[in-house]
């Protein structure tokens, strides 16, 4: 059976696939996720390995460890640059989990203790100090972690080290809030009041975008530097809620696309939403939100909107012009190449297609090694993800250049809470434009010169995709294959499967996948945001393509 899904040279195979050829994997102008133009990430990264001299080269973990606690005075004071820290305390768990980094930090204080090291041991709860105040999140999220600091803790006090046990505190996290509500970043404008029963007939396009793009970035900027390591560790967002909760908002935002324009009676007023949605999404391009903008288009053409033929016939040729350009700007062609220039040459505020670059962050894991050939950490691949990680976070400090009135925001967000499985969106769409039996047929599309007949090798291509190899085709054995035999062919299949109780084998329907996905036919990569490829819904089958 053919790839039903857009899969592209993986970054890794899956357990029982066949290697990918040497040529492919080696053939770094077709496959790299990255623009040739140094990005502001490579750039940071290039002056970061100079700052840190030879442990870029690679170091092993004691030494990473010692010099972080060595950034430290006698004061408490970086006596140099944090650069080491931030990597360190962010990256390490590529290669050794939190609470196993506290616990050699514990080792070494012991140590310092039995060597009468006071200085050391003071350092060494500054680091701590350090860890906590800067990075708390870790210590809310990760039991071990916390489980393992009420050991030192333990430890610290028995040996009457108040300084250190004050150093080390942890209570003040309890009262700190992670929420990071984007209310306190933007100013409400509750003045506007307004009925709001039908609310997407109420809102002009801009004001649209402008309450999508408050709601886009409020999820978007709840995603930490945790929220990156935990997805590059498991290789998936499950149990990563912020990511979740991104996925599902642009979910939400496509199927409410579809929604709309199918909730008209008519062509004409379908053909209407149709082209508001257009304009929504021009003005989402203005403001430079790259991923509601993929969410709107990915809506407009699903195949549930783009099968109804009565409805575009009532949208203008321009507005067909701007969702070409705006398809073409999205397209993952050549790796999302337009996307990329065009996300490059965006100054200040800017949401990016979250999928395209947790793509290139698997693509930096899993082409680099954790560890060089002596056995020494890879810094330069922990630089590599930091930086590019640390790009996306600091685009949560710019806060969009716009007002949202919270009473639509609410009513937004309860818009976009759907329910609707694939099955109803199409059913619906089937309900306001039936099928048209006089559409092309898939003989039509073999049968290029329209003279009734397709070849031997034809028909095999089209047999492929069906479960049926044991009818008799040709019986005049001309060569050649008519409309009539193929069409028995199909009828005589199906009765006999039908008469067995055998139907197709598989049943494939557009799916969302949550993780890094392999297409079960050519082991390819399933690139995207939404709607990445195909799944059999059969209850025990696991096909992906």
């Amino acid at each position: 059976m053919g790839t039903l899904g857009k899969a592209r040279e993986a970054p890794r195979k899956p357990h029982g696939c066949r290697a990918a050829p040497k040529a492919r994997l080696e053939a770094k102008p077709a496959n790299s996720p990255f623009p040739s133009h140094p990005s502001l990430a490579q750039i940071t990264q290039f002056r970061m390995m100079v700052s840190l001299g030879h442990l870029a080269k690679g170091a092993s973990l004691d030494d990473l460890i010692d010099s972080c606690i060595q950034s430290f005075d006698a004061d408490g004071n970086l006596c140099r640059s944090n650069q080491l820290l931030q990597v360190m305390l962010t990256m390490h768990r590529i290669v050794i989990s939190s609470a196993e980094l506290l616990q050699k930090v514990i080792t070494l204080y012991k140590d310092a203790l039995a060597k009468n090291s006071p200085g050391l041991c003071l350092k060494i709860c500054y680091f701590v100090r350090y860890w906590i105040t800067e990075f708390w999140v870790m210590f809310k999220m990760d039991a071990s972690l916390t489980d393992t600091m009420e050991e030192f803790q333990e430890l610290v006090k028995a040996k009457g080290e108040e300084l250190h046990c004050r150093l080390i505190d942890t209570t003040q996290i309890n009262a700190r809030d992670w929420s990071r509500k984007l209310t306190q970043r933007i100013k409400s404008n509750t003045s506007k009041k307004r009925k709001v029963s039908l609310l997407f007939d109420h809102l002009e396009p801009e004001e649209l975008s402008e309450h999508l793009t408050y709601l886009e970035f409020k999820s978007f900027r709840r995603i930490s530097f945790s929220d990156y390591q935990n997805y590059l560790v498991n290789s998936c967002v499950k149990e990563n809620p912020t990511m979740e909760r991104s996925i599902a908002l642009c979910n939400g935002i496509s199927q409410w696309v579809q929604l709309m324009v199918l909730s008209r009676p008519t062509p004409q007023l379908r053909a209407e939403v149709f082209i508001k949605f257009i304009h929504v999404a021009q003005k989402l391009h203005q403001l430079q939100n790259f991923n509601t903008l993929m969410a709107v288009i990915g809506g407009l053409c699903h195949s549930s909107i783009s099968r109804l033929k009565e409805t575009s016939s009532h949208v203008p040729h321009e507005i067909n012009k701007v969702l070409g350009e705006m398809t073409e700007l999205l397209s993952s062609c050549r790796n999302y190449d337009n996307y990329r220039r065009a996300y490059g040459e965006c100054t200040h505020f800017k949401i990016p297609i979250l999928g395209v670059h947790l793509k290139d962050l698997i693509y930096l894991y899993e082409a680099m090694p954790d560890y060089l050939e002596d056995g020494k950490v890879n810094v330069h691949k922990l630089l590599a993800l930091y930086n590019h990680i640390n790009e996306l976070v600091q685009l949560q400090e710019v806060a969009p250049p716009l007002e949202a009135n919270k009473d639509l925001v609410h009513l937004l967000t309860l818009s976009l809470d759907l329910y609707y499985t694939e099955d109803e969106i199409y059913e619906l769409s089937y309900a306001r434009e039936p099928r048209n039996h006089r559409a092309p047929s898939v003989f039509k599309n073999y049968d290029h010169d329209q003279d009734g007949y397709i070849s031997q090798e034809e028909f095999e291509k089209i047999a492929a995709s069906f479960p049926f190899s044991f009818c008799v085709m040709d019986k005049d054995r001309e060569g050649l294959i008519s409309r009539d035999e193929i069409t028995a062919y199909f009828m005589r299949a199906s009765s006999i499967y039908s008469k067995l109780g055998l139907g197709f084998p598989h049943n494939f329907q557009e799916t969302t996948y949550l993780k890094p996905t392999f297409c079960d036919n050519c082991a390819g990569f399933l690139w995207g945001v939404i709607k990445q490829g195909y799944r059999c819904k059969g209850n025990k089958c696991p096909e992906s393509r």
